[in-house]
C-alpha cells in the first residue's frame, strides 16, 4: 500500500484521484505483480508528494496490465493539488510503499528489514514494519543506499529473497 508515483520525461511525480477507483487499483497492483485485494485511496491517503502531478483523469476497466493502456489526461495535463494524490492498497496483509516507474511502467517497492552486517548484505530501513523500508547493502563497514535507476521488480524479489 502506498502514495502511486509515476516515473515520466525524467521526472517523478504523482497522480491525481479524480476519477481514481478500484479500476485504476486493480491495473496498479496487477503492474506490480501484487495480488491481493485491490483498494483506491484518496484524498492524499498516504501523504501528500511532492513535485509535479503527472496523471489525473485515469479510467481503467480494469482488465489492463499498465496504466499506460488506460484512458487518461495527457502526461502533466491536470486541475489538482497534492491533498487529491492517489494511493493504493492490493493487499491489506503487506504493507509496501509503491512507485511506479513509468518509461515502461516499470515497478520499485521499497521494503524494510534489518539482517546481518557482513559485506554484501541487504536490510530494509525506515519503514513503519519489518517488511517494508528503503534497500540499504552493507559494504566496507558502512551501509549505503540503492539507486533506484533501472529498478524492477526483479531486483525487488532478490532482495526479498536475500531478506
Amino acid at each position: 500500500e502506498g502514495r502511486v508515483e509515476v516515473y515520466h520525461d525524467g521526472k517523478w511525480g504523482t497522480i491525481c484521484d479524480d476519477q481514481w477507483d478500484d479500476r485504476d487499483a486493480e491495473v496498479v497492483c496487477r503492474q506490480l505483480g501484487l495480488s491481493g485485494n485491490p483498494k483506491a485511496l484518496s484524498w492524499a491517503h498516504y501523504g501528500q508528494g511532492s513535485g509535479p502531478i503527472l496523471l489525473d483523469e485515469v479510467q481503467c476497466s480494469g482488465n489492463e496490465l499498465s496504466l499506460d493502456q488506460c484512458k487518461k489526461s495527457d502526461w502533466g495535463q491536470q486541475n489538482c493539488d497534492h491533498i487529491e494524490d492517489a494511493g493504493v492498497s492490493c493487499d491489506p496483509f503487506t504493507g509496501t510503499d509503491l512507485q511506479l516507474f513509468a518509461s515502461q511502467m516499470q515497478s520499485i517497492i521499497h521494503l524494510y528489514y534489518w539482517a546481518g552486517s557482513a559485506d554484501g548484505t541487504v536490510r530494509l530501513a525506515g519503514g513503519r514494519s519489518p517488511s517494508e523500508g528503503r534497500v540499504e547493502v552493507y559494504y566496507n563497514g558502512n551501509w549505503g543506499t540503492v539507486c533506484d535507476d533501472g529498478w524492477t521488480d526483479l531486483g525487488a524479489q532478490v532482495i526479498c529473497r536475500q531478506l
